[in-house]
This record gives C-alpha cells, sequence and structure tokens, in this order.
C-alpha cells in the first residue's frame, strides 16, 4: 500500500470548507486550560464538520501560537466565538434551538453507546476543564450528560480524546 498525497486527499481550502454543509453540532470548551487541547479540539471539529465551537472562560483563544501548533490552521476554518462562560453559550445555545448534552461522569449520565442522536436534531457538546470536568452549573443546566464507557484504571480521559471520540461519534450517526 501506497501512503496517499495531499492531493489524493481532495482537501478544501479554509475558504471552501466554510461554504461545506456543516453537521447540526456545537462544541462548547468550558474553561479549558491547555491550549494544545483547543487546538487539537478545532483540528477535529474541522475533520467532522462541526458547526461551531464555543471557547469559553479562561479557555484559550485564537490567534496563539500553541493552538495553532496542533489545529494546524482549523482555527481559520472553523467557526468560533469567545463567552465568558460556558453557562451563557450554553443558554445562548438552548435558545438558538439545541440540545445542550455534558460530556461529564454524573449520576444518571447516558452512556454514549446507548444515547440516540435524533434525525434533524441540533446537539452542543459541552467538554470540561482538564481537572475539574465541565462546571455544575452547566451540568445542571443540560438536557442530558453523555459518558464515555472506559474499563482501565483511569477515571478520566484527555478532554481531546473526549472531545475526538464524541465528535466522530456524532458525525458517524448523523452522516450515515
Amino acid at each position: 500500500m501506497k501512503k496517499k498525497s495531499m492531493l489524493d486527499l481532495h482537501r478544501v481550502s479554509a475558504e471552501e470548507f466554510k461554504a461545506v454543509e456543516k453537521i447540526p453540532v456545537a462544541v462548547v470548551l468550558d474553561d479549558v486550560r491547555s491550549e494544545m487541547n483547543v487546538g487539537s479540539v478545532f483540528r477535529t471539529a474541522d475533520a467532522f464538520v462541526i458547526e461551531h465551537i464555543a471557547l469559553c472562560g479562561i479557555t484559550g483563544k485564537p490567534p496563539s501560537h500553541e493552538i495553532h501548533k496542533t489545529a494546524l490552521g482549523a482555527e481559520d476554518s472553523v467557526s468560533w466565538s469567545y463567552h465568558a462562560s460556558a453557562l451563557a453559550a450554553v443558554q445562548q445555545l438552548r435558545q438558538e434551538g439545541y440540545t445542550i448534552c455534558s460530556i461529564e461522569q454524573v449520576h444518571g449520565s447516558v452512556s454514549l453507546e446507548q444515547f440516540t442522536i435524533e434525525p434533524g436534531k441540533k446537539y452542543a457538546l459541552v467538554f470540561g476543564n482538564e481537572v475539574k470536568g465541565v462546571s455544575q452549573a452547566v451540568v445542571d443546566s443540560s438536557d442530558c450528560c453523555i459518558e464515555i464507557p472506559q474499563h482501565g484504571t483511569k477515571h478520566s480521559l484527555n478532554i481531546a480524546c473526549s472531545a475526538a471520540i464524541v465528535m466522530w461519534h456524532f458525525f458517524s450517526a448523523i452522516t450515515k
């Protein structure tokens, strides 16, 4: 097997990407400390044609050298906005018709593989701080909480890994 070249991949430009139809999913980053994690989320959001990223609280925002190191330009293709708090962002998204889904380990959460993604529905996926997770106020304001099943010794995944798993799950369900 031969690796594909950039020409073989038929990638669109950042400008062309803006016109591509997106899946009805927004991502909310609630006080994510690491700009490298933020950049990874941008890059994954680009790969899975996510509508928008809401950067909240202490979450870094472009332009940033650290974000660019992992986003590799996806910060220029994916739509984003800044909000002083994740709670304000989810309240705005709810008004816009999004179902708010915090990705968090809580009593009563739904396991990712058991979560039913409804056609035509808009979803906002909230990912939290590397240490504290999604804030309790945002969890309380969520329509549901989704948990990624894990069976190892650690109790959580890196936020960039969690975001990639969940975005891919939504992308694959919506585009099939």
